[in-house]
């Protein structure tokens, strides 16, 4: 397969977002070549403006397809949280308005819960995953984890609400304190990854 059926333009400029996904593609999606917003040609970034995280994706990835030319990869997650009925959700990076910022963030959901007892705290994380290609085929994939938001930030390592968030696959240890690899196979965005980089093989030949 020649390599240029391989390269993918990755919609984002979140750096700890790219180098996962980015990770996640490689392992499953051997040869593929991954460019960021950084490194293609400027183009005008869509306002994520859609009601579900699979409208946002397609959003960011018809763009990137438009622009470029290239196979284009986006995504959309966010944090839904059973006693603020599915908030944050697809405004989790804005939660507490602009600019983003993870521990403003973190902050606000912590004063919104604080008299939510430990037993009504459930919430899950979500990724929808859409790749559209330039010839204007689309395909999007969803990957799930399903957790609970604790009482205060723990651990150094994810991003946006991991510090918070401990999946009920792995108790005690919040999403910010597993590491790299341990995150990648429980993780609502290697979960949609995985699913994704078949769908890829397939899409690319």
């Amino acid at each position: 397969m020649p390599e240029v059926t391989r390269e993918l333009h990755l919609a984002s400029r979140n750096a700890k977002k790219i180098a996962e996904m980015e990770r996640m593609l490689a392992a499953h999606l051997p040869g593929a070549t991954v460019r960021g917003l950084d490194d293609v040609e400027h183009y005008p970034e869509p306002v994520e403006d859609e009601a579900t995280f699979a409208g946002n994706a397609l959003l960011k990835a018809r763009a990137g397809a438009a622009a470029t030319g290239l196979a284009t990869v986006a995504d959309d997650s966010g944090l839904c949280v059973d006693a603020l009925h599915g908030m944050p959700g697809v405004l989790s990076a804005r939660w507490s308005g602009p600019p983003k910022d993870d521990a403003r963030n973190n902050r606000l959901l912590l004063d919104q819960l604080a008299d939510v007892p430990d037993e009504r705290r459930g919430a899950h994380f979500v990724c929808a995953v859409a790749v559209v290609l330039p010839d204007g085929r689309e395909h999007v994939v969803e990957g799930r984890m399903d957790g609970t938001v604790i009482r205060e930030v723990r651990g150094e390592g994810g991003f946006g609400y991991d510090g918070l968030f401990v999946a009920d696959v792995r108790p005690g240890l919040t999403t910010a304190e597993l590491s790299v690899a341990e995150k990648d196979a429980i993780s609502h965005r290697g979960a949609a990854l995985r699913e994704l980089a078949g769908a890829l093989d397939d899409l690319l030949a």
